[in-house]
C-alpha cells in the first residue's frame, strides 16, 4: 500500500514546474504553505501547539484576527499529563488535540513537545513531559497516535537537544554521542519509530557546530538511513540560515516568522541555485515526494478525510480527567487532607494564582480558551454558599506594560540569547505594594478557619524564550508564606507552575503541601475536587524537585546555561541518575506523589524470559485510589555507568481493600549482577529482586 502511495506522489510531483515545487517547500504564509490550485494539491496547513490549537493570525502578520470561532478547549500542559503517568489518558488527550486540530482546519499540529528536562530553569519545561526518557517515549507515543487517528500529522519537537532558551539560535552543544542516543533522542526514536508521526520539527540550536535544522548528523544519518524516517521534517519558526546547506539537508519545509516569504532561504535563493546549476532540482523533487505522501496518509488529496471537531462536551470532560490525575499531593504529614465539606465554615485563598488564568501566556503554547475554572472559581462552586470562600490577592507580580501578542513573534529572531530572566525585579514602590499586600493577608487570616494558599509561578517566568535565573519563588512569595505560616500552622499550600521551586524556607514548617500545573480549561475544578476528597489524588512526579538548581547535575556538573556553548559534562547523570548515584537529597524524588490511601506490594516474581514483572498491590486504606507502580533496574556495582533507571511503569486503581496481581512487561535487556527495584517512587522500594544467574 505505501508503496502505492509513493509511486502516486512521484507521478505527481513530475506534473509540478519549480516554481510549484518551490512554493511547497517554505511557508507561504506564517503558518502555512503554498498549494497548486490546478492540480488540486491544497497548502499545508499548521498550528501551535501542546495546550490546545491556537487562535487564527492574519496569514502575513502577528496580528490575531480576532473573531469569536478560534476559541478552544484548553488542555493541561503536558508536564501535567507526564505527572498522571496514564498512558491511556496520553491517548486520550492527543485525540482531543488531533480532533479539534482537524475541526478547525489545520493539517499540521506543532505537538507534543519531547525534550528532555536537563534543567528546571528551562522555560519551556512544562511543554516537555520529564528528565527521564522512558517515562517520556511511554506518554508521547500514545499522544502522538491520539492525534494521528483524526488525519492530522503530530509534529515532534524540537530535534534535538534543544534544553534551554538562552541564546537558543546560535548555541552550540557538545555532547557525548552514547550520551545523545541514551538520553536524549530515545523519545524521538519512539515517537517516529513506534508512534508512526508523519512530521518532526527540528531544533534552533546547534549540534556538534551544525544547526538542527541543516544538521547531516541528525537529519540524514540518524532519522533518515538509522531510523528509516519517510515523513516530513519541518523547520522551527526561523530556524534555517543558510540556503545550500538546507536545501542538500534532509529538511522539507522552511518556516519562519517574518512576512518576506519569498526571500526565505529555500525559496527564492534556492530557486536561482538550481537555475544556476549550483543544487539539482532532484534534491527538491525528494523534498516534494515526501510532503505529497503526507498529505495522502492524511487524506488531503482523496476526499476521504475526518471532519474533526472542538469545543465539545467530551473533549471539556476529557480536559478534567487529565487534570484531576495531574495533581500532586507532596506532603499531607497531619492528614490535613482532604478537607471534610460538610464541616467547612470559613475558607481563605491567599495568593494571586488563586485567581490568575494562565491560558493566555506562555509563548506559542498559548491558548485562546474557550474558559478557564481558576482555583478560586472552583473551590466556590464545589463549596456553595454555605461555606464563607474569601480571597486576598497576598502579592503582586513585578507591573509592566501590556506589549501586543504579535511584537514579542515577531522580534523573536533578533533576540539571539533569550535572557535569562529573575525570578523577581524589586522597586522601592514594589516592595511597599507587597507588603500592604501580605499584611492584609496576614490580618485576614486571622479571621478564617482555613485558609489555603495558592501560588508558585505564572508565564512570566514559565515561558518560550527566556529561561529562570534560579529556582526562587518569585514576588516574596516565601516572606508571605512564612508569614501565613505563624498565623495559621495548618495553612493548606497548593504551588502551581510548569518547573519546581526552592520550598527550604517554608518547607519544614508547611505541613501540607500540593503540587498543581498549568491544568488546562478545568484545573480549578480538578483541584477543588482533590482538596475536598472528591478524588483522591493519584499523580506523582514526573521530574525531579531539587532544593535549588545547584543541586542539579546540568549546574554541576555540565556547563548550564550558557548563551554560545553549553558542555553536557554530565553525560548520562541527569535528574535522578545524579542523586542517586552521588547521593544528593532532593526536596522531593522522581516518581514522588502521596494519597489519601494506603498500598502494600508482595509477591514480587520475574520471568526473564518472556521480559515479564509481577507483583501484588493491595489498596490498604478506606477509599478507593490510584497507584503508579514503578519499576527500576539498578546496574551491576561494577559496570562503568552504576545508576538506577526506570524502566517500566503501570498504573492501576483499587478499591480499598483490594488487591490485584499487576504484571509489567519490559522493553530493556537483564544482565546478571542488576537488580531489579519495584516501588511507588524512585527512593520509596518496596520489593527487589537480584539476577545471580549464570
Amino acid at each position: 500500500m505505501e508503496t502505492q502511495i509513493k509511486k502516486r506522489a512521484e507521478e505527481l510531483m513530475e506534473k509540478l514546474t519549480l516554481d510549484e515545487k518551490i512554493g511547497m517547500i517554505h511557508g507561504a504564509q506564517l503558518f502555512q504553505t503554498a498549494g497548486v490550485e490546478r492540480l488540486g494539491i491544497p497548502p499545508l496547513k499548521m498550528s501551535d501547539g501542546p495546550m490546545g490549537v491556537r487562535q487564527e493570525f492574519e496569514p502575513d502578520r502577528w496580528n490575531t484576527i480576532g473573531h469569536s470561532d478560534d476559541y478552544v478547549t484548553y488542555l493541561p500542559c503536558n508536564s501535567a499529563l507526564a505527572a498522571t503517568w496514564n498512558r491511556k489518558l496520553a491517548y486520550e488527550m492527543g485525540s482531543v488535540l488531533g480532533e479539534e486540530a482537524r475541526g478547525r482546519g489545520k493539517d499540521v499540529i506543532l505537538a507534543p513537545g519531547v525534550n528532555i528536562k536537563r534543567s528546571p530553569l528551562c522555560g519551556r519545561n512544562f511543554e516537555y513531559f520529564s528528565e527521564d526518557p522512558y517515562l517520556t517515549k511511554e506518554m508521547a507515543v500514545p499522544y502522538i497516535q491520539g492525534v494521528q487517528m483524526w488525519d492530522v500529522a503530530a509534529c515532534v519537537k524540537h530535534y534535538a537537544v534543544n534544553n534551554q532558551e538562552t541564546g537558543r539560535l546560535w548555541v552550540d552543544v557538545e555532547i557525548d554521542e552514547q550520551v545523545l542516543r541514551d538520553i536524549y533522542l530515545p523519545a524521538f526514536y519512539d515517537a517516529v519509530t513506534k508512534g508512526g508521526a508523519y512530521t518532526i520539527m527540528g531544533a534552533y540550536n546547534k549540534l556538534y557546530g551544525e544547526h538542527c535544522c541543516q544538521s547531516d548528523f541528525l537529519l540524514h544519518k540518524i532519522l533518515r538511513e538509522e531510523w528509516g524516517y519517510d515523513g516530513v521534517v519541518i523547520s522551527d519558526w526561523g530556524a534555517v540560515h543558510d540556503t545550500q546547506k538546507a536545501a542538500l539537508s534532509q529538511l522539507d519545509i522552511e518556516m519562519s516568522v517574518t512576512y518576506d516569504f519569498d526571500d526565505y532561504f529555500m525559496a527564492g535563493p534556492l530557486k536561482k541555485m538550481i537555475q544556476a546549476g549550483e543544487i539539482s532540482e532532484t534534491i527538491i523533487n525528494e523534498k516534494v515526494v515526501r510532503i505529497l505522501l503526507l498529505m495522502m496518509r492524511l487524506h488531503m488529496l482523496d476526499g476521504e478525510r475526518k471532519a474533526g471537531a472542538y469545543n465539545t462536551k467530551e473533549h471539556r470532560q476529557k480536559a478534567l480527567e487529565v487534570a484531576r490525575e495531574s495533581v500532586v499531593l507532596l506532603k499531607n504529614e497531619k492528614n490535613h487532607l482532604p478537607l471534610k465539606k460538610e464541616e467547612l465554615k470559613s475558607v481563605l485563598l491567599v495568593g494571586e494564582n488563586a485567581d490568575c488564568l494562565h491560558s493566555g501566556g506562555g509563548g506559542s503554547a498559548e491558548i485562546k480558551a474557550l474558559y478557564e475554572i481558576s482555583p478560586l472559581m472552583g473551590l466556590k462552586t464545589h463549596l456553595g454558599g454555605n461555606v464563607k470562600v474569601g480571597y486576598t490577592q497576598g502579592y503582586c507580580r513585578e507591573e509592566k506594560s501590556e506589549d501586543s501578542q504579535g511584537n514579542w513573534q515577531e522580534t523573536s529572531l533578533e533576540n539571539d540569547n533569550g535572557p535569562t530572566k529573575p525570578s523577581d525585579h524589586q522597586t522601592d514602590e514594589m516592595e511597599m505594594k507587597r507588603k500592604q499586600l501580605r499584611n492584609e493577608a496576614i490580618q485576614l487570616a486571622k479571621e478564617y478557619e482555613t485558609v489555603m494558599y495558592i501560588g508558585g509561578l505564572n508565564h512570566d517566568l514559565d515561558c518560550e524564550g527566556n529561561d529562570r535565573e534560579d529556582m526562587k519563588l518569585p514576588y516574596e512569595q516565601d516572606i508571605l508564606i512564612q508569614e501565613l505560616l505563624k498565623v495559621k500552622p495548618d495553612l493548606i499550600v497548593v504551588i502551581i507552575g510548569g518547573s519546581p521551586v526552592e520550598m527550604d524556607t517554608w518547607i519544614h514548617q508547611a505541613n501540607t503541601v500540593v503540587w498543581g500545573w498549568y491544568a488546562g480549561m478545568e484545573g480549578g475544578n480538578a483541584l477543588a475536587e482533590v482538596l475536598l476528597g472528591e478524588v483522591n489524588p493519584s499523580g506523582k512526579l514526573p521530574e525531579t524537585f531539587y532544593k535549588t538548581h545547584r543541586d542539579c547535575s546540568a549546574h554541576i556538573l555540565g556547563k548550564a546555561i550558557g548563551d554560545k556553548k553549553v558542555v553536557y559534562h554530565e553525560g548520562r547523570y541527569v535528574g535522578y541518575r545524579y542523586y542517586d548515584k552521588y547521593h544528593v537529597e532532593p526536596q522531593y524524588c522522581f516518581g514522588h506523589g502521596l494519597s489519601y490511601t494506603s498500598f502494600e506490594y508482595r509477591s514480587l516474581s520475574v520471568d526473564r524470559i518472556e521480559k515479564k514483572i509481577l507483583c501484588y498491590v493491595k489498596n490498604t486504606g478506606n477509599v478507593a485510589g490510584g497507584e503508579i507502580i514503578q519499576v527500576y533496574k539498578r546496574s551491576n556495582e561494577n559496570e562503568e555507568f552504576y545508576f538506577r533507571e526506570l524502566i517500566g511503569f503501570e498504573k492501576v486503581f483499587l478499591e480499598a481493600g483490594e488487591e490485584k496481581q499487576i504484571t509489567l512487561n519490559l522493553e530493556t535487556e537483564i544482565e546478571k549482577g542488576c537488580e531489579l527495584l519495584v516501588g511507588s517512587s524512585s527512593r520509596d522500594i518496596r520489593l527487589k529482586f537480584k539476577f545471580d544467574f549464570k
